[in-house]
């Protein structure tokens, strides 16, 4: 006796469940899910949020939780990693399994530096740097541009931090606040700010964050929703160092 279902059984599980309309349905329903939750962007200004989102993570939510349990910060890169990987498999989520790998980078750099190097201002940059190897490989062989890109746009944004602190010689003001309480370290970013309160700290301010805002926008307009995430992290990195600017006023 013929099985009418046979030829479907002779087919891949794979593809079988492909043409399984229950299947379809919530392939779809994941779809649209990942776009109401902005996690495929298809506009410039989605993807330069995601960016300005990720890149604040680290200073509002990582460093504090380096300082009381450093190794619990390095150890949940991998939580991040294996997040990424499961994501960038499937092609509706693809995108932000990609943000999310860069992110890990930026993430364990972070981790390790803010646990056991805080109080050396000049390994800062160095040690932020652990993940550019990857992230130049990774371009060059056109895999998780996404992801690298971010790592790229903020190591950028770092490192221009760090250079007005060399420049304006704010580093005894920085070893100083790792080391102090708490409590003290308005003050300490107070005073430090008042260093900066000449002319020439106005033209280094305006120098690099003119050439921020420059390659922000130049990113921006492109065509590439990975220019859009380096557009994000550069806009981010000047967002965060405002409000420290701004809450040192106070």
């Amino acid at each position: 006796m013929n099985d009418s279902n046979a030829p479907d059984r002779a087919l891949p599980l794979t593809n079988r469940f492909q043409k399984d309309p229950h299947f379809s349905f919530a392939t779809k329903h994941i779809e649209i899910a990942a776009e109401a939750l902005l996690l495929n962007p298809r506009h410039p200004w989605i993807g330069v949020s995601l960016g300005i989102l990720l890149v604040s993570v680290p200073v509002f939510f990582e460093a504090p939780l380096v300082r009381v349990a450093p190794g619990f910060s390095v150890a949940l890169t991998g939580g991040w990693v294996w997040l990424s990987y499961h994501l960038s498999q499937k092609k509706q989520t693809e995108f932000i399994g990609d943000l999310l790998l860069g992110f890990s980078l930026s993430w364990l750099a972070g981790a390790v530096y803010w646990g056991w190097f805080r109080w050396e201002p000049l390994w800062h940059l160095p040690i932020e740097s652990l993940g550019l190897p990857v992230a130049l490989w990774g371009l060059y062989q056109g895999w998780a541009r996404v992801g690298h890109c971010f790592y790229l746009g903020s190591l950028l944004g770092t490192a221009a931090t760090d250079l007005y602190f060399y420049w304006m010689e704010l580093m005894p003001y920085w070893r100083r606040l790792m080391a102090a309480p708490p409590d003290q370290a308005f003050d300490i970013i107070r005073m430090g700010f008042a260093e900066v309160q000449t002319m020439e700290g106005a033209i280094a301010a305006a120098t690099f964050g003119l050439l921020l805002l420059w390659l922000a926008w130049m990113s921006w307009r492109s065509a590439r929703r990975e220019d859009w995430i380096f557009s994000g992290t550069l806009l981010g990195t000047l967002l965060v160092d405002s409000l420290f600017v701004a809450l040192a006023q106070f």
